[in-house]
């Protein structure tokens, strides 16, 4: 994504340590909108029983999501994309947007095909490329609405397209892009998940030619979902640069999300607490921010909802939210503020009542399972931890099993998190990091953005 690179990035500030805080769509978008770690806003999945969308979502947590606080503050506010999983054509999005969301068929993203909820109303849509390709529908929606809003007022814009998840449909003009691209064999690439939670000893090792096959065309359709995304970025500067808007306007360019590619023998997919998974990219331009910085203090997608109101002007002792702002981590001039020392990643896997047809041996619990029954998800993938940055680069997790598992690593002297070290680190330092995990799994508001008083330190393996 190279447009998007030089016209965000290098305009302006690059994260390099930006988090999800649960990697998978409707939890973490439902972050995004509120504020909150995945324990206080309850969606825990993708299914309404998961609370993704569902009515206790619409009646709860929506109502406080960011927009409605923008358009308090008299911002005009646009939605157009995928929201979140279970929406449908009757329901739209939050209130606060004028609001094109996109329905989804057998609860997955969509290129073709598909049924817009536009403000409420069912819109259907073909398999034409000019009229119907959604990246490209949703960059013209918002060039509509940069067109008529009212330039007295400000405006938020927030664009979802569909890539580069599944099904990986490229534009006409890309299908042939990158045909030599593999994954990088690099890392924990196919490496066995030694010491490891069971879902992760579970895949074949090393893995079969089917899977690497199956890895390597789902990367290349990835990267050519992703050419009309940067066309997008391209196209959206420009028009705001006609509109004499690009010097007074913030743009943020981040995903809801990691993906694994082949990691530890996982072919595809998200779900997973190692940093393929929890990592997303993060760039930023705007107002006082100098162009080609490189911030590393850490972010959390929870922290979203908070800038983009800090940025606003609104007093944030107004907001009950988790996260905070980092406007002061992008332009310090405009803003005092302090990175946090600890924050949390917390996972509520799925899986299904009866056994996978295609995969009657692994019997019941599982989901995800795809290609040579290489299952990515359980209901005991369940898994809540704490993680720091500051003095060490360290991460505590523990899973909600019959064994109640447990995983560390030093992220120092192993970045591909290779070695489950619980065995070797200093007891103190798991006690410390279990109270931290405690606090924060119950933290709210505040709470969660107090300085830690607990300061473990890292002595090394016995």
């Amino acid at each position: 994504m190279k447009k998007t690179k030089a016209l965000i990035g290098d305009a302006g500030a690059t994260f390099s340590n930006a988090f999800t805080a649960t990697p998978l769509c409707c939890p973490s978008r439902s972050s995004i909108l509120t504020g909150q770690y995945p324990h206080n806003h309850a969606v825990r999945n993708n299914s309404l029983d998961g609370n993704c969308s569902s009515p206790l979502w619409q009646k709860g947590p929506e109502t406080t999501a960011f927009p409605v606080y923008l358009s308090k503050q008299h911002y005009q506010t646009f939605y157009a994309g995928k929201y979140l999983n279970q929406v449908t054509h009757t329901l739209g999005c939050v209130d606060a947007f004028v609001c094109v969301c996109v329905s989804l068929q057998m609860g997955n993203s969509q290129y073709y095909n598909y049924t817009l909820s536009v403000n409420g109303k069912a819109e259907q849509h073909g398999d034409n490329y000019e009229k119907d390709y959604l990246t490209d529908l949703i960059l013209n929606r918002s060039l509509h609405f940069l067109d008529d809003r009212s330039p007295q007022r400000p405006f938020f814009i927030m664009l979802s397209p569909p890539a580069p998840h599944s099904p990986w449909t490229a534009a006409p003009q890309y299908e042939k892009n990158f045909t030599d691209v593999k994954a990088p064999r690099d890392g924990s690439f196919d490496k066995p998940g030694k010491d490891k939670h069971w879902l992760l000893r579970q895949p074949s090792n090393p893995m079969p030619s089917t899977s690497l096959n199956f890895l390597d065309n789902a990367y290349r359709k990835r990267w050519q979902t992703l050419l009309s995304v940067d066309d997008m970025v391209e196209v959206l500067v420009k028009k705001l640069e006609e509109l004499k808007e690009l010097n007074n306007t913030y743009i943020f360019y981040t995903s809801d999300n990691g993906y694994h590619t082949g990691q530890f023998s996982l072919p595809i997919d998200k779900r997973q607490l190692y940093d393929f998974d929890i990592r997303i990219p993060l760039m930023v331009r705007g107002p006082g921010i100098k162009p080609q910085q490189t911030l590393s203090a850490p972010v959390l997608n929870i922290d979203l909802a908070p800038t983009f109101l800090d940025i606003s002007g609104l007093n944030l002792s107004f907001v009950n939210m988790d996260g905070q702002s980092f406007l002061s981590q992008m332009a310090p001039e405009l803003r005092n503020g302090t990175a946090r020392p600890y924050f949390l990643v917390e996972y509520t896997g799925e899986g299904h009542l009866d056994p996978d047809p295609a995969c009657p041996k692994l019997g019941p619990g599982l989901s995800q399972c795809f290609p040579d029954c290489v299952c990515e998800d359980a209901y005991n993938n369940t898994y809540a931890c704490v993680r720091t940055l500051v003095e060490h680069n360290l991460q505590y997790c523990e899973f909600a099993d019959s064994e109640s598992f447990v995983e560390v690593y030093n992220l120092t002297s192993d970045p591909h998190q290779l070695e489950n070290i619980v065995k070797k680190v200093d007891p103190t330092l798991l006690q410390a990091m279990n109270q931290r995990l405690i606090k924060l799994q119950s933290c709210e508001g505040d709470s969660c953005r107090v300085l830690n008083q607990f300061s473990p330190r890292f002595t090394g393996v016995r």
